[in-house]
Order: C-alpha cells, then structure tokens, then sequence
C-alpha cells in the first residue's frame, strides 16, 4: 500500500469521530473521502458510505444505549419511517448526474447549518423521554430523512440530529446518541435498496470500516464530556465547512 492510501485510512478514523461526537456527519466525510482520496465514483461511493456509516453507527449506538443517552421511545418510529424512505429513495439516485446528486447534498447542508446556528440549544434532561410528540409528525420527518437517505447515500445524521432536535424534544445529546441507531437502521435499508444495481470494492469498504470502528470511540468519549450549546455550533460549523467544500468542488462541472 502506498503513503497516500494509508493516509486515507488514518483520515478515516475521523468518520468514526464524527458520528460518535456529531450523531452524524459520517457520510459528509465518507463520500468525499471515498471520491477524491480513494479514486471512487460517486455511484460507488455512496453505497459503500451506507455499508461503513451503517456499522460504524450501530457500534456507537450501543455505546450510548449502556451509556444511557439513546431515547428508543422517539428513535424507535423514527427509525422505521426512515427505513422505508430510504428503500424507494435508493432508486432516486441514478436519476441524477453525479455533480448534481452532490450540489444536492451542498445545498441540503447549507439550509441545515444555518438553522442550527439560529436556534438556541435545548436543556438536557439525562436519562428521561422528553413530552410525549405527535407519532404521525415524528413519522413524516423520519420518512423523508429515510429518503434523502436511500437517495443521496447517507446515515442521514446532519438531518437527523436536527429533526430530533428541532420536533422531537430531545437535547443535543440525547439526539446525538439517538441518531446513531436511526442512521445504521437507515443505512441498512439503503443497502437493500442498492444491493442488486450497484458494485462497489468490498476490500476497500472493510479497511474503512475498521478504521472509523477506531474512530466512534473517541467520538463518543469527547461528546459526553462536551457543554450541550458548544457541541451544537461545532456540529453546525462541521456541516457548513463540508457544503462549502462540496459547493466549490461541484459548481463549475457539468451539470
């Protein structure tokens, strides 16, 4: 293996960073990381970041369930809305060039990033479900994260910590923690929807995988000990920084 190649691999422990800090952001990293450090295209790559978020997140997720910060009550419907959004949105994808699919994802960002900047974060309340919140609104909002999840061939983090935040109730790190189940329950059924019209290097998957499974505890151990109001504007300047990277990667090709 060459030097640049094993330098991808150490960066890919920051995908495992990401998720276990943010609850999310571990495609944001994966499919640029995959694209212009490992050479992959974007209809490789995106599949392949559902596989190594998907199990990256599921690991960190259990974590935080022993840890006590994983709210099943809202994770729960979240999560089964989401998954059949992102069956039918798998399919979304190969409608769309690849500059497009990531402006796309540009945009997405941006929009998000903006409103958590704006909002202020919310009181903690460790170890507790927030008030009860209408099944059918937390359902919707799962739906569509579980499409832009299948579609764009991420966990779905940098919209699933705000829509916990945002309509679920939960503070920043009660929804980082719920995230993680809710992105590896997303992934897995992208993976289904991807399964039988996209080929990608398995080999290249695992190294990744293993790497950033070294990354979510770090993550992890840093997010329990972060202040709840700097986590949320860290979590905000990440996914600004990343759409301005992808904005200026993508906006002169062709589209």
């Amino acid at each position: 293996m060459d030097f640049q190649f094993i330098l991808g691999l150490v960066l890919s422990a920051a995908i495992g960073v990401s998720l276990g800090l943010f609850g999310g952001g571990g495609s944001i990293l994966t499919v640029p990381l995959l694209v212009y450090w490992f050479g992959q295209t974007p209809h490789e790559a995106m599949p392949m970041s559902l596989v190594v978020v998907g199990v990256t997140s599921l690991v960190g997720a259990a974590a935080q369930y022993r840890a006590g910060r994983l709210r099943l009550g809202i994770g729960s419907p979240f999560a089964a809305a989401g998954m059949l959004g992102a069956l039918g949105g798998a399919r979304l994808m190969y409608l769309f060039t690849a500059p497009q699919l990531l402006l796309i994802f540009s945009g997405l960002m941006f929009v998000v990033s903006g409103r958590l900047l704006a909002q202020p974060a919310p009181a903690e309340h460790p170890g507790c479900e927030p008030a009860s919140r209408a099944l059918w609104k937390i359902a919707a909002i799962g739906l569509g994260v579980g499409i832009l999840t299948g579609f764009l061939g991420i966990g779905g983090g940098f919209l699933i910590v705000p829509a916990l935040l945002f309509f679920g109730g939960l503070d920043i790190k009660s929804a980082v923690a719920t995230s993680l189940l809710v992105i590896a329950l997303n992934c897995a059924a992208g993976i289904a929807g991807h399964w039988q019209s996209s080929l990608f290097d398995l080999r290249l998957a695992a190294l990744v995988t293993a790497c950033a499974l070294a990354g979510v505890w770090v993550g992890t151990w840093l997010a329990a000990r972060m202040d709840s109001a700097r986590l949320q504007k860290a979590f905000a300047c990440f996914v600004l920084a990343v759409a301005l990277f992808l904005l200026v990667k993508n906006l002169p090709g062709d589209l």
